[in-house]
């Protein structure tokens, strides 16, 4: 037994790890997480040593002399001899917890922890039966804080471990909860010593799943033992797909944590995942098709509303052919929904017309990367994060969009990993940024080039991987070296000695990583944006390892399941161009139809061809798209236009006024399926409750219309599609339904099961990574316009809703956050007599609305920011109908406007 290799417990010998904590060490040996018990340890928290109820005793050898020691923060010694149950170790543990209990309530039986308070736990492990000592003076009359729509709190019940502080620390980064006073007067405050609603609290939770009692906890109770079943599952909301396990009592779910083992998440979660799951049996579900008779829609049976959907678009087909047709699904659908949809458009309507909001987010994403990578999807895993040496953040807010990634990202900054973001707003990250380059919304393309150009000029470029890994280098060199740099600092507004300074600091880093964000995509030049960040990978050498990467921040939580299924007008499932002769041939085999060879309407051609009476038909699930796409005036007339529009949804929309049918479609809660998440973690969606009365999955409505109308689909079931989907789909191959686990895989997986957590490592799927160089043009929405509309809005989301927040404000959240406002800085509100709280109206080409100012420096003078959640402000109204020039991705960053002091009412166009 070599010194240095092992350590022992009760004299028998066991191999050691480097940098393993004592407890790590006890636990592994023995396979039980309760062998030593803790009160101030918590899975996903560093060591801390406060409630000292896990010592051990230590000695250096069997018969040295021996100390008592904290197991969790205790660094292993080879040679260690432990002794986790001495006499004297469990008398220590007998008295810590006797005196921990003179200060907390005897009320187990109706607590709502009883049965899974670890303070009942350890004090049973450790033998209490009574506590000896007088209760003297005690706590036990703090006052409850019920403040909050989530959060609650009863201190008379904490044991002072700090797990709750911690936890807001070390997991979210929030420091909104501190330990005050000093011995017996010790006691958790929150913010400055307010209730929990007035701190700064961005209630994710963490701290309330962290606490080992009630101290802190939520409405829900989600630490009650008092259910039924627990079911585990995928977040309905954004990219970073969190596991959640999801307590069901009596047929409702009851509430939501966020399981420790999950590697998306690691027991974490935002408000919406954690909380903001009662909209799915809120009164406003509907629950029974809807068929419009005589203008009003009527409640209909589900064979009448099926018979009335077949007979029109075949009526439609027959007359005006099948690309008189189209659909749109949904990134809220699992993957079979989606796939199943551009199956029944391709191969039963026998049209291309087929898209998804993938389009209206991260389509530049996709055909970027595709064009530079030859793979539309993020190279890397939100792991390598702890293996980065530089981070850039580029047009996202992740602590609001994508909280999860966002609070690891920020705990990686705080720690000292030089940070880059490129944003118009003063976003949360902006604060611990090494540097913060706030560029005039639309100039993304010249600040970057602004970093190639010294980069390149400087010599800073990984010579040996542009050399054997790309192409097209020399021609992309000369332009970037033959840009005006006078002329992108004046457009872009930043100074170019700190776009050097970052140039350096992004190239010199050993290992750097890029994550962007709508504020990237949603532009004119968003899909040559793309590819310039990717060539700033490839030019510095930063693919293809851990810790480097090009990393899109997936807006909805199955964006990049909607693609890889194929709902999109150019590419099938898998990504195989449509008008390709030998894919084509390959998918007609497959579903056994001919199938149409030209590519089909994206989603703004779909608009103009229903205003040109070329398109009579459409399709929608679950999407608001006079509410959240662009030139909504403009989108409503196209609607209008139709002879026919199907809308699946859970409620009634600004878009469902429109419907001529209304299928009732079922929440994440209710239906299986996978979703795969943004960094291609593909995993199980499983049903927790059954759908409402009335209401049916996606998939199986799209299944019964497809028999309906002649084509023979069996009932929709997850795992035969899933089957159906691995032998079509290339990087699917190897995925099934039953081998998926908790924890999902990451494509492409082979079809021995492997998957692939790191792209590009040898190769890339093109061969050589493409340098392909563009000029940086000015957008036509300013060009047009800026004359008479001299100031610049920008849409951004906030944390406590969900793009239309059709979901989220049918729950608690909007008692957090109750109405879009406008960010205007104080010059430019002062200029127009504009103080905090005015009604601003916002007018542009389009129309105008009416907005609540709120006066803010966050964004540089001429600058706006605000959101789109809340139907009675439309705020897309007034957004442009500008595009990416090759993806058709809507321009929402940049739109001209002019501003004064409403006169009150919120006006319509």
């Amino acid at each position: 037994m070599g010194s240095g290799k092992f350590a022992y417990i009760n004299n028998k010998p066991y191999d050691i790890r480097d940098g393993e904590t004592i407890l790590a060490f006890l636990r592994r040996h023995t396979g039980n997480r309760k062998v030593v018990p803790t009160l101030c340890d918590a899975p996903n928290l560093d060591p801390y040593g406060a409630c000292r109820v896990c010592s051990v005793d230590v000695a250096l050898s069997a018969d040295g002399p021996v100390k008592t020691v904290a197991s969790c923060h205790t660094p292993m010694v080879p040679d260690y001899h432990i002794f986790p149950d001495s006499p004297r170790v469990q008398k220590l543990r007998k008295n810590i917890v006797e005196l921990v209990l003179t200060d907390h309530p005897l009320d187990c039986l109706t607590c709502e922890v009883n049965g899974n308070c670890e303070l009942q736990d350890v004090a049973a492990d450790v033998g209490i039966r009574k506590v000896r000592y007088p209760e003297g003076k005690n706590h036990l009359d703090r006052q409850k804080d019920l403040s909050h729509p989530y959060m609650t709190s009863d201190l008379s019940k904490c044991i002072n471990c700090g797990r709750c502080v911690r936890a807001c620390d070390e997991v979210q980064g929030e420091f909104v909860l501190s330990m005050a006073g000093r011995g017996f007067e010790s006691h958790i405050v929150k913010g400055i010593n307010t209730s929990f609603f007035e701190s700064d609290c961005v209630s994710c939770g963490a701290c309330a799943q962290a606490c080992p009692t009630s101290a802190i906890s939520d409405i829900f109770e989600s630490k009650s033992v008092v259910v039924d079943e627990k079911v585990r599952t995928v977040c309905t909301y954004c990219g970073v797909g969190c596991n959640l396990e999801v307590a069901v009592d009596a047929g409702k779910v009851k509430s939501i944590q966020a399981p420790y083992d999950a590697e998306a998440n690691q027991g974490h979660t935002c408000l919406k995942g954690r909380f903001a799951f009662s909209f799915y049996d809120h009164p406003d579900r509907i629950r029974t098709p809807l068929i419009r008779r005589n203008g009003v829609l009527e409640p209909a049976t589900w064979d009448e509303a099926y018979d009335y959907v077949a007979e029109k678009l075949n009526a439609i087909k027959a007359q005006h052919g099948p690309d008189a047709i189209a659909g749109i699904s949904s990134a809220r659908c699992t993957n079979e929904e989606n796939y199943l949809m551009q199956k029944f458009m391709r191969a039963v309507i026998g049209t291309n017309n087929i898209d998804s909001c993938a389009r209206v987010c991260h389509s530049p994403t996709a055909l970027g990367m595709q064009r530079t990578f030859g793979t539309g999807a993020a190279t890397n895993s939100i792991i390598d994060l702890k293996y980065t040496k530089c981070i850039m953040v580029i047009g996202a807010n992740p602590t609001d969009a994508h909280p999860v990634t966002g609070a690891k990202i920020k705990q990686r900054a705080m720690k000292g990993v030089p940070m880059i973001v490129i944003d118009p707003r003063r976003t949360e990250l902006a604060r611990y940024a090494t540097h913060h380059i706030q560029l005039r919304p639309g100039t993304n393309v010249a600040v970057l080039q602004m970093m190639l150009y010294y980069i390149l000029s400087e010599g800073l470029e990984d010579k040996k991987f542009i050399e054997s890994r790309t192409e097209g280098y020399d021609g992309f060199r000369e332009q970037i070296l033959g840009l005006d740099i006078d002329a992108l600092e004046k457009v872009s507004g930043v100074d170019r000695n700190q776009i050097r300074e970052v140039a350096r600091l992004y190239a010199g880093s050993e290992a750097a990583m890029s994550f962007h964000g709508l504020g990237v995509t949603e532009h004119s030049q968003g899909t040559l944006t793309v590819m310039l960040i990717s060539d700033l990978a490839m030019v510095t050498g930063n693919i293809g390892r851990r810790g480097v990467g090009v990393n899109p921040l997936r807006g909805q939580n199955n964006v990049q399941g909607a693609a890889d299924m194929g709902c999109q007008p150019h590419q099938g499932a898998g990504y195989m161009a449509v008008n390709n002769e030998n894919f084509h041939r390959q998918y007609e085999s497959f579903y056994g139809v001919k199938l149409p060879l030209n590519i089909g309407y994206k989603i703004p051609e779909m608009y103009d061809a229903a205003l040109d009476d070329k398109l009579k038909a459409l399709w929608l699930i679950g999407e608001d798209v006079v509410q959240t796409d662009p030139n909504s005036q403009k989108i409503a007339a196209a609607l209008q236009k139709l002879d026919l529009l199907v809308v699946q949804e859970l409620f009634m929309t600004v878009t469902c006024e429109y419907a001529d049918v209304i299928f009732p479609g079922a929440s994440f809660l209710e239906k299986s399926g996978t979703f795969t998440n943004g960094e291609r973690r593909v995993q199980r969606v499983n049903a927790v409750v059954p759908p409402l009365e009335g209401t049916k999955p996606d998939g199986q409505i799209v299944v019964d219309i497809m028999n309906r109308m002649g084509y023979q689909q069996p009932d929709y079931d997850p795992a035969v599609m899933l089957d159906e989907i691995s032998k079509i789909v290339p990087f699917f191959a190897g995925i099934k339904w039953d081998e998926l686990g908790e924890n999902g895989k990451q494509w492409p997986v082979k079809p021995d099961g492997t998957d692939t957590d790191i792209l590009h490592t040898e190769t890339f799927k093109r061969g050589l990574g493409k340098f392909q160089y563009d000029d940086f043009r000015e957008t036509t929405e300013l060009l047009d316009h800026s004359k008479d509309y001299p100031y610049i809005v920008t849409t951004n989301r906030e944390l406590e809703h969900y793009n239309s927040g059709t979901m989220t404000r049918r729950t608690r959240n909007v008692d957090i956050l109750t109405e879009d406002v406008l960010l205007i800085h104080p010059d430019d509100a002062a200029k127009h007599q504009i103080a905090d709280g005015d009604m601003v109206c916002l007018e542009s080409p389009r129309g105008k609305v009416d907005v609540k100012a709120r006066l803010t420096d966050v964004v540089k003078p001429g600058i706006l920011s605000t959101t789109f959640h809340f139907p009675e402000i439309m705020m897309n109204n007034i957004t442009s109908d500008v595009h990416d020039s090759d993806a058709l991705c809507p321009e929402y960053k940049v739109v001209a406007v002019r501003i004064r002091k409403s006169k009150g009412k919120f006006k319509m166009a």
